[in-house]
């Protein structure tokens, strides 16, 4: 593999932070790089959030959340986020460490940085078509493609996989879903699952890709698992959220049930938690009990923790920002036991 190890810590999204606060972009550019082009060169270390030491027998492929957000909004700014748009960089890198660190137990950790629609292109989209796949379609996909065209000829080495992602990158992931490994089923026969958190797989996704197969329990694999987290309010509103389509299905993260059955937060292993005092993540318990919601295709909670900021777009009782954090352990645990059953039938 020509690409040497580039990890992600805690440490150094804290010195972004802190760096972005005092006006340091550069410090924000020192970890990415303009690119000009028609695609990114992925043989290059500065176009990925991490590569991993390859110390397990299985990969994930990791696709980030929009973090393209109040600079996509400033006048003249591009429909794509540019490699060195400090507000991507940062959430891009804070978001492996509370989303997808959650599957380095198990798994060696692929995450590219791609040119990701941002969220003013994405509504736009969204508010035009009925979807954001028009936006994901164009320069976002084709930096994905091409990540992972060179992760799987010269990365990947053969061993099966876990492709996962949130919100916006967990639509990408979809999409991958349906036209990447359509064209590449040689390689979606090693998938041991797919995390489609935080955004909607659908019956007719289903019905309309039938190599697309939905998770039913705890251990099957090839499959896909998603759900959309969402207080009660919500609920009994019915309130407007972009990232709920019409046809929704979710599964329980503590119970692994498609059924309505209530699991306590006695079930919940353990949540991801900011010790605000040393900033620094740990695991803690916020009271993130679970129940799937048929008639919405959502997980209903009544965890203690902050709701989505964006009313407009997920409702006023969202917890869209923080759904891998609300289920951490249980997200990991369970990655665990796909690739033990994956493997126990090969």
């Amino acid at each position: 593999m020509a690409l040497k190890p580039k990890l992600v810590t805690q440490e150094m999204v804290k010195d972004l932070a802190m760096s972005l606060e005092e006006g340091g972009e550069a410090a924000a550019k020192a970890l990415s790089f303009a690119y000009a082009g028609d695609a990114p060169d992925y043989s290059l270390e500065e176009c990925w959030v991490q590569v991993p030491e390859i110390t397990k027998d299985v990969d994930t492929f990791y696709i980030y959340s929009t973090s393209y957000c109040e600079s996509s909004f400033a006048e003249g700014a591009p429909d794509y986020a540019p490699f060195d748009n400090p507000e991507m960089v940062y959430g891009a890198l804070a978001e492996y460490v509370t989303n997808a660190s959650a599957y380095e137990d198990s798994t060696n950790v692929f995450v590219p940085f791609y040119r990701q629609a941002g969220i003013r292109y994405a509504q736009e989209t969204r508010d035009k078509t009925g979807d954001i796949d028009a936006a994901l379609a164009g320069t976002a996909y084709g930096d994905i493609s091409a990540a992972l065209d060179y992760y799987f000829e010269n990365c990947n080495g053969g061993r099966p996989f876990i492709i996962a992602g949130h919100s916006q990158g967990s639509a990408m992931t979809k999409y991958v879903l349906k036209n990447y490994f359509k064209e590449h089923l040689d390689r979606y026969e090693r998938m041991v699952a797919a995390y489609v958190i935080g955004f909607g797989v659908t019956k007719d996704d289903l019905a309309s890709y039938p190599h697309l197969k939905f998770a039913t329990g705890e251990d099957d694999t090839g499959v896909i698992i998603s759900w959309n987290t969402e207080a009660p309010k919500n609920v009994e509103e019915n309130a407007y959220n972009g990232v709920v389509l019409p046809g929704s299905i979710s599964i329980n993260p503590l119970n692994w049930k498609l059924d309505e059955t209530y699991a306590p937060a006695s079930e919940n292993l353990g949540s991801l938690v900011l010790n605000e005092e040393a900033l620094k993540y740990e695991i803690g318990d916020v009271g993130a009990d679970a129940q799937v919601v048929l008639s919405r295709g959502v997980v209903m909670t009544h965890a203690d923790a902050a709701l989505a900021d964006m009313v407009d777009l997920f409702g006023p009782a969202s917890f869209h920002e923080n759904e891998y954090e609300l289920y951490y352990n249980n997200i990991k645990d369970n990655a665990a036991k796909r690739i033990a059953a994956y493997g126990a039938v090969r």
